[in-house]
């Protein structure tokens, strides 16, 4: 599996631009990661993954 099957690039370039995102991002499990990953790939926007991204720690 490539990086980018893993990942995909809008959501990538979301976490980017939110390091404290991507830092809590990071110290999730595995299978924590691979679920909000497999969410981000339901996003059909850039403005919907940026929403995806920025909302993806508030309860």
């Amino acid at each position: 599996m490539t990086f980018q099957d893993e990942f995909p690039i809008g959501f990538t370039m979301s976490l980017a631009q939110h390091t404290d995102i991507l830092t809590q991002f990071a110290s999730l499990s595995p299978e924590e990661q691979q679920r909000i990953v497999d969410g981000s790939r339901q996003m059909k926007s850039r403005k919907e993954m940026q929403n995806y991204v920025e909302n993806m720690f508030q309860g």
